[in-house]
């Protein structure tokens, strides 16, 4: 299935904010970047570590959002999959991404994106 695989590595994030070191707070943030990039929510699913750091997906129709913070380092790791199926979802998850990182507030990142699917050769 043709589609876009967005992946970041966030380094140097706020440790103490939060988004990188409560569910509640990071699940809040993920669905409404997600709906207000023009997503379609169908589920999510998040998971508080102790003392502190959260692992999140939220499913959406078009494909998934998946976030994982180390606040002791100051570290995340984000993907958006999309699948291009019936219309081309490429800019709401340029949007998502981008809004994300805006909010986490990394000082360096490392960005990868991958053409996933299409054809058979």
């Amino acid at each position: 299935m043709d589609g876009i695989h967005l992946l970041g590595e966030w380094y140097g994030c706020t440790a103490d904010m939060p988004e990188m070191t409560h569910a509640d707070a990071l699940r809040k943030l993920c669905l409404r970047v997600a709906s207000d990039s023009g997503m379609t929510v169908v589920g999510d699913s998040f998971f508080q570590f102790s003392p502190a750091g959260v692992t999140g997906t939220v499913l959406l129709a078009e494909s998934h959002l998946a976030i994982h913070t180390w606040p002791e380092h100051g570290f995340v790791t984000i993907d958006v999959y999309v699948c291009n199926y019936t219309t081309d979802n490429t800019a709401k998850a340029e949007r998502l991404f981008g809004s994300m990182e805006k909010a986490l507030q990394p000082r360096h990142a490392r960005f990868h994106s991958l053409h996933r699917g299409g054809r058979d050769a």
